[in-house]
């Protein structure tokens, strides 16, 4: 089994480490891979604008230079000087430009000596868009052909062809390129070795979540609280607060299974006790009565327990629809005194009621059940001749009704416990009254379905008083204050 797990954790080490390097990779290569392009791509663009506008500039000079010598010549007619003076006139133009210049005429004939064995299909293309009055360029390796009209007014008399060498835009490029190559593999190395060991931490805590995550599930819940102030952080403390509440749950599911166990089995035996004894002696008339009794009060000692386990477990495990009213606090409670006014009877407890026009809103049977609870607890576990006082008031928007009685207290040690299911302060107490520690724990869940709230006030030799807050409404139903 141990082995099987740290395979598994192997595995999803192995797989997330890798997921996070191919997923480095790929990005720091395409980031680099981009930018080299987009730089590139703008330098060759910015070279190409750079040699455009010189030449165009060129092609404007060697017009206005055409112009001004066909004026100065004696018959000023652009063919018959071209014819010529053609070379003579490139031969000037490129010592004014600067650049390697060929001319020809209207009919595409080569008119100065310089020119090129044979054009290439290429530059034939290009001195046709030339003769039909456009500007064009042909680039060959690292030569540029630059042919543009050569105008007088508004008629084309010929072409005008300038040679750009591209060598060093070339040699620049390549350079820039080459740099790329070396800074970007540089830039790459050391970004996926530093994005590696940051990622690495990420995958470390996948890994240790993932861990705490199988030790939950396998029903350890042993966890702990990652050093992080970042989103991994919160989700441990997440994982931990969840298995904290998952153990809780659980403990508390045991400890509520033992103690209805072991609850049921004492009036169980209690009965089989007395079913064996009339098995043996059944012609005994006074252990008959006795039986009769006992196994009557255990019958409802039982029949109490397993009515208010289903109304907890109910409570814990669904959403109640409550029928929610303006409830006049007095006529409530005086109800519930009055159907226990027996039970105080019989054991001598004086009553004391101190009840004011106090509105809540609440389901009536749910607060019915939680006074009774509170009612029964402070009879049964009241002082012989004792007191009961109850009084209700308004507080800070809220109904307040308040059970006291002068009864044997709850020792402080243990006072955080009573509204846990089945405990109860005196338990050889509890059985001779019938209780079952069930009361408390019930008057709570029911308060907090009614978004209130039932708490302990004060406890001593004196006796013990408890506190129901509702929510108030005013004489019209409005609102509490």
């Amino acid at each position: 089994m141990a082995s099987g797990i740290k395979q598994q954790e192997g595995a999803v080490t192995n797989s997330i480490r890798i997921k996070f390097s191919v997923f480095l990779a790929v990005l720091l290569l395409l980031t680099v891979f981009v930018l080299s392009l987009l730089v590139l791509e703008g330098i060759k663009r910015n070279q190409q604008s750079s040699y455009e506008q010189y030449l165009a500039q060129q092609a404007v000079t060697a017009n206005i230079f055409f112009i001004q010598t066909i004026l100065a010549e004696p018959s000023k007619v652009p063919e018959a000087f071209l014819a010529s003076e053609g070379e003579q006139f490139a031969e000037r133009l490129a010592l004014i430009s600067g650049q390697s210049v060929v001319l020809y005429d209207r009919e595409g004939a080569v008119v100065s000596s310089r020119s090129p064995a044979r054009l290439s299909d290429g530059l034939k293309e290009t001195l046709t868009f030339a003769l039909d009055n456009k500007t064009a360029y042909w680039a060959e390796h690292d030569s540029l052909y630059y042919m543009t009209p050569l105008r007088v007014g508004n008629d084309q008399v010929g072409v005008v062809q300038f040679y750009y060498s591209l060598s060093e835009n070339l040699a620049f490029y390549n350079q820039i390129r080459q740099l790329f190559i070396w800074i970007g593999g540089g830039v790459f190395m050391l970004s996926f070795v530093l994005a590696y060991v940051y990622f690495n931490s990420f995958a470390n805590t996948i890994i240790r979540l993932n861990r705490m995550v199988n030790s939950v599930r396998e029903g350890r819940y042993e966890t702990t609280v990652l050093k992080r102030k970042d989103e991994m952080g919160t989700l441990s403390e997440g994982i931990h607060a969840m298995s904290e509440q998952i153990k809780g749950h659980i403990e508390q599911q045991k400890q509520f299974i033992g103690n209805v166990t072991h609850e049921f089995k004492t009036p169980l035996t209690s009965v089989k006790a007395y079913l064996d004894l009339l098995d043996m002696y059944p012609d005994d008339p006074k252990l008959l009565e006795t039986a009769k009794a006992t196994i009557r009060s255990e019958t409802e000692r039982l029949y109490e327990m397993v009515d208010k386990v289903l109304q907890l477990s109910a409570l814990e495990k669904y959403d109640f629809e409550f029928s929610k009213e303006r409830l006049d606090i007095r006529q409530v409670v005086v109800p519930v005194l009055d159907g226990l006014k027996g039970k105080m009877d019989k054991f001598g407890i004086q009553l004391e009621q101190h009840l004011t026009e106090v509105y809540a809103e609440a389901d009536k049977d749910i607060l019915t059940i939680i006074l009774a609870n509170l009612l029964d607890n402070a009879i049964k576990y009241n002082k012989p001749r004792g007191r009961i006082v109850v009084k209700n008031y308004l507080k800070d928007g809220r109904a307040v009704i308040e059970v006291a009685d002068t009864g044997i207290g709850i020792p402080d040690e243990v006072a955080r416990q009573i509204f846990e299911p089945f405990y109860t302060v005196d338990k050889n107490r509890s059985r001779q009254s019938g209780g079952v520690g069930l009361g408390l724990a019930l008057a709570k869940k029911y308060a907090e379905s009614q978004e209130g709230s039932v708490e302990l006030v004060q406890t001593g030799t004196e006796g013990t008083t408890f506190r129901v807050s509702l929510p108030a409404c005013d004489s019209s139903g409005t609102g509490g204050r």
